[in-house]
């Protein structure tokens, strides 16, 4: 599949929804995807080592940065149900999935938009995220300085990314960059390794 399809806000390939069966926090669940977005087959690697490495989510706001069909965002709400969870995505056949998988499990504490569509004074306890690394470095830190800066105090996030993908490179950028904007507010670390991804943990320290 072109790598252009699931970085467009409207892909130009005819829609084919498909059922595909996934588990998703411990649940085995029935899910749509289609074409023209990423990981349409299933859930692909780096997003189930993110949901398999990361600690519970904590909070009452939560973050799913590029959706795609919506595995994140769904883990988040079926093990978060007290929380508020924000699903964001450019390609709006994503965020028709996401919203359509979130409704047929009775997901209700969902809300799927574009970036731009999340009010700029939400504050974020938890986001997690598998971020587009290919769509680029210089898009790639634009959306990591949009989203990170609105981790509220305590909150802390958790992104996946490929070793030989930059992953080292990227956390010692994060931590650079989060310490010249918001000095002394923001460590970034390295949380877990598995199969050949890393995941970063930037946490926001409190007051």
């Amino acid at each position: 599949m072109s790598e252009q399809h699931y970085f467009s806000e409207t892909p130009e390939t005819e829609f084919k929804p498909r059922p595909v069966q996934v588990e998703l926090a411990g649940r085995k669940v029935t899910v749509t995807t289609a074409n023209g977005i990423f990981s349409p087959s299933g859930i692909d690697k780096g997003t189930a080592i993110l949901l398999q490495e990361a600690p519970d989510p904590q909070g009452t706001r939560m973050l799913d940065i590029g959706c795609g069909w919506g595995p994140i965002t769904l883990t988040l709400a079926m093990l978060a149900p007290q929380a508020q969870v924000h699903a964001v995505d450019v390609n709006s056949r994503s965020i028709g999935l996401t919203e359509r998988n979130a409704a047929a499990l009775g997901l209700s504490n969902v809300t799927v938009g574009t970036p731009e569509s999340v009010d700029p004074e939400l504050r974020f306890d938890t986001i997690w995220s598998n971020p587009p690394i290919r769509v680029g470095k210089e898009v790639l830190h634009e959306i990591l300085l949009t989203w990170l800066p609105r981790l509220a105090p305590g909150g802390d996030a958790y992104l996946v990314v490929q070793k030989n993908l930059g992953s080292d490179s990227l956390q010692k950028w994060m931590d650079a960059q989060l310490e010249e904007l918001h000095p002394g507010e923001f460590e970034v670390s390295r949380y877990a390794t598995s199969k050949g991804f890393r995941i970063l943990q930037v946490h926001r320290y409190e007051g």
